[in-house]
């Protein structure tokens, strides 16, 4: 049979040494290097009692947004869904009947909005994918659990409280901030720069 390279490695049949043998060398650098590792400073943060400090673009539990007005931001579009390579969120869209124009911005709104926490990468797709401006993530930590059914977040636990809103401008980026300091501005309608004469 031929071989596949020409490369050729020498098989070694040393004899092991009487000292070899008995493996102490061996045994005494292992114990060298776990020694070295009682001495140094530990990296272990002692969670709850001690809290690491996270990073202002760090990615955490994803919050629904609502308007000025209080009303909810998202359309049901699925824009995100799309976007969402772990294929985490779904969503049922459902027409706005009259009288509701208070608690929903647009005529379309989800009536299920569900993103399941364990499929989820935290990537940030879907917050950029939003056209509305509705979904974030922000700096809180999903809570933990021992049932699988409970990390199925709905709008019950996505959609920010009226008295209580989640700050999430250090997710914004530039250009929305910009977009935001002029007055006249609307989201869905198309804007031109002015010429400069």
């Amino acid at each position: 049979m031929q071989a596949l390279t020409t490369r050729s490695k020498v098989a070694s049949n040393k004899k092991m040494t009487f000292v070899e043998k008995l493996y102490i060398p061996a045994i005494l650098g292992g114990l060298r290097i776990t020694l070295n590792h009682f001495f140094k400073k530990k990296v272990t943060i002692q969670y709850p009692e001690q809290k690491r400090e996270f990073a202002p673009v760090f990615r955490g539990q994803h919050v629904l947004k609502r308007d000025e007005n209080g009303a909810e931001r998202c359309t049901a579009c699925g824009l995100c869904a799309v976007a969402c390579p772990a294929e985490a969120i779904t969503m049922t869209a459902t027409e706005r009947k009259p009288g509701e124009e208070s608690l929903y911005r647009e005529e379309k709104y989800a009536s299920v909005y569900e993103i399941n926490m364990l499929r989820c990468i935290f990537c940030g797709l879907c917050e950029e994918a939003c056209p509305k401006e509705a979904i974030f993530l922000t700096d809180r930590i999903v809570d933990t659990d021992y049932v699988r059914q409970n990390f199925i977040y709905g709008k019950d636990k996505l959609v920010e409280p009226i008295n209580n809103r989640i700050d999430v401008s250090v997710r914004e980026t530039k250009e929305t901030r910009e977009f935001k300091t002029h007055p006249g501005y609307a989201h869905n309608k198309l804007y031109t720069k002015p010429s400069k004469a």
